[in-house]
């Protein structure tokens, strides 16, 4: 069995320095951004072009926008500006997940060293997590998960 270290950040409330120092001391070799948004100014050095930049020439981390394990636009709005309960976000969200049947899309082995990146600081209220929980459901416990 391929067993498989993952690890998730966010970027919220962290400077660079703490943010790159993390993926880099972790021993990240790609990060995997899941946010549906990854353009917005206000992610400062977590946009999605300087973020590329940064990863590469500060720990030769290796940068990839994934949509498909973001949620889906009218689910984050709803989440966000209507302040829907964690627990109706977090449903409808593992729900999106099973429709789209990401663990036959993606394989234990394609998230060694990755790291999952999402804004939020804590993952306990993050589809970041969500989305290691429902593939270590589906794939039999192979990821062995950290947040950082």
């Amino acid at each position: 069995m391929v067993r498989a270290k993952v690890s998730t950040i966010g970027f919220t409330k962290s400077n660079a320095e703490n943010f790159f120092e993390r993926l880099i001391r972790a021993g990240v070799k790609k990060l995997v951004d899941v946010r549906l948004h990854n353009t917005s100014q206000l992610a400062g050095f977590a946009k999605a072009d300087d973020l590329a930049y940064f990863l590469k020439k500060i720990g030769g981390i290796h940068y990839v926008h994934q949509p498909l394990l973001a949620p889906a636009d009218d689910m984050l709005k709803q989440y966000k500006k209507d302040k829907c309960d964690w627990s109706v976000y977090e449903r409808r969200f593992l729900a999106l997940m099973a429709e789209r049947k990401i663990e036959e899309r993606f394989r234990p082995e394609m998230f060694e060293d990755t790291c999952l990146l999402c804004s939020e600081e804590k993952a306990h209220q993050c589809h970041r997590r969500l989305i290691c929980e429902y593939l270590n459901d589906k794939w039999g416990g192979v990821m062995e998960v950290r947040h950082l």
